[in-house]
């Protein structure tokens, strides 16, 4: 179930609610069904480059380069 961020026209009170599509939204502070869907944002995976490290240490134990940028492949 994802979690969605909401604005209440009532009490003019931000909430995050964890629901389904279909489900209505009632805010957690008045209780009004008046809520508003916010815009929201893809969160960057942080770990990326780290995982990236990960996979082409593996791919060089595996003997191939696959995983490696042209600029990387120049090295080997």
């Amino acid at each position: 179930m994802p979690l969605y961020s909401f604005h209440c026209a009532e009490c003019e009170q931000d909430s995050e609610l964890l629901m389904g599509f279909s489900d209505t939204a009632v805010c957690p502070a008045c209780g009004s069904q008046k809520m508003e869907r916010l815009a929201s944002r893809v969160a960057p995976d942080f770990k990326l480059k780290a995982k990236a490290k990960i996979w082409r240490a593996q791919a060089e134990r595996e003997g191939h380069a696959s995983n490696f940028s042209k600029e990387e492949r120049k090295f080997k």
